[in-house]
Parts: C-alpha cells; structure tokens; sequence
C-alpha cells in the first residue's frame, strides 16, 4: 500500500505530475473523476484532462461518495488516481439545499462530515496504490465571504489529514515536483 498527494496552485502542473507517477508504476489505473461539467468552461477542462489519458484506463466519476468508490476499485493490483480533493470538497459544499450569505457563519452540510470521515477511513485500510491531487488554496488573501472562508478552511485542513496518513507527499510549482515527506 502507498498513499501519495499531490497538491500545488491552479494550472501548476499536479494532474499531470501525478498522470506521470500512473504510468510511471506499470499498474492498471482506474481514474476518479470529482468534476462535474456545471458549465461551458468547466466542460472544457474535463476534456482536456480527458484527453490525456491513456485510453486504457478506468475512469469512474464520483462527485460524492468518494470513499465508496474507493473502497470498490481498490486492489493490490492497480492504482487509483483520484482527481481532485478541492472539487470534491466543493460537490459536498454544494450537496444540499442551503442559501449560502456572502457574509456570516455557515454550517456546514450534514454530507460533509459523513464523508469526509468515511475517506479517511478508507485510507487507513487501502490494499492498493492511491495518488491524489488537491489544490493549495490557502496562501492568497483570506476571502470575504463565508462560503469562500470555509471552503478554504477546510480544504486546508482536508490537506493536513490526508497528508498526514500518506507515505508521500509532494507539492507542485511550474511543472515542478517538491517531494515534502516521502521523497
């Protein structure tokens, strides 16, 4: 079993790092897709991700039961890359009825804690390889609104849980790899 993250800024070059290491390890891979194609703009990104990969690879979208989904394709025999945590953060953000403020607490939704518990749990007991990539975005000005501060928030302490139980961590500026734990 080997758990690696992969995180850095937008358009830093993490998925494509971590596209890197899929191949690079000989593995079947099953691809977990978090995006949703909301709009125009976001349907373009998922077709460029789409197009690099190798045609062999499973790819399972998951926009919320992550940990679920895990749990099924995981084997000692293949990797998964899972791409991204922040998206899946903000699937579960959204996964219920709220009308968020621009300014004032949030409570977050009762998915989110049920969720994220289950993935950290699923972690802990993975037969398999697992790379997974997630956005830094916590090191630009701290955001006005609640919806922004808690999507931050948690997103970073999302990044300290899953790096703390994986053996490699490694974070990505300009196509760069920075291997933090594990190297």
């Amino acid at each position: 079993m080997k758990r690696t993250l992969i995180f850095g800024g937008a358009r830093s070059g993490k998925s494509a790092y971590a596209e890197q290491l899929a191949i690079g390890s000989g593995k079947p891979v099953v691809y977990l897709a978090t995006a949703q194609a909301g709009d125009a703009e976001m349907q373009t990104r998922i077709a460029h991700h789409q197009t690099r990969r190798p045609a062999q690879w499973q790819t399972l979208e998951c926009p919320i039961n992550l940990a679920q989904s895990i749990a099924q394709v995981s084997s000692a025999d293949n990797l998964i890359l899972l791409d991204c945590l922040t998206l899946w953060l903000t699937n579960l953000l959204f996964s219920e009825t709220h009308e968020y403020p621009e300014i004032g607490n949030i409570i977050a939704p009762e998915q989110f804690a049920l969720q994220r518990t289950a993935l950290l749990q699923v972690l802990q007991d993975l037969p398999g390889e697992i790379v997974m990539v997630s956005n830094e975005v916590g090191m630009g000005i701290v955001p006005q609104g609640a919806v922004s501060r808690w999507f931050v928030d948690e997103a970073g302490r999302l990044n300290q849980a899953i790096a703390a139980r994986c053996e490699q961590v490694t974070w990505v500026a300009a196509g760069l790899p920075l291997h933090l734990k594990g190297g």
